[in-house]
């Protein structure tokens, strides 16, 4: 099964605000694009799992258009807080990029 970085053209992660994270996943092409939907491994449930957090407070978006998902979860901790240790939020998607893609 290919991982989620072989389907993807990017991925990556970015502070949206000091309370939020945003990780973006694009696609080439609309087959790999289909592929990673229909798996459902980028669902709510699934990203609380890995990002630890409720469910309820992901929020995910399928960009058919563009070919892309973006998926918001709040950071553990305030950007620039004493114990942030990514104060870009450049380095959240990695729980992301190995996921297997059935």
């Amino acid at each position: 099964m290919p991982q989620l970085h072989e389907l993807a053209r990017l991925i990556r992660s970015k502070n949206a605000g000091p309370f939020e994270l945003t990780i973006d996943v694009m696609f080439n092409d609309r087959e790999s694009y289909d592929r990673v939907v229909s798996s459902k491994l980028l669902s709510a449930a699934r990203m609380a799992e890995l990002y630890q957090v409720d469910p309820a407070v992901v929020q995910l978006f399928e960009a058919e258009v563009a070919l892309a998902i973006k998926i918001s979860i709040p950071r553990p901790m305030p950007s620039g807080s004493l114990r942030d240790t990514d104060i870009f939020g450049g380095q959240f998607h990695s729980p992301i990029v190995r996921l297997e893609i059935p």
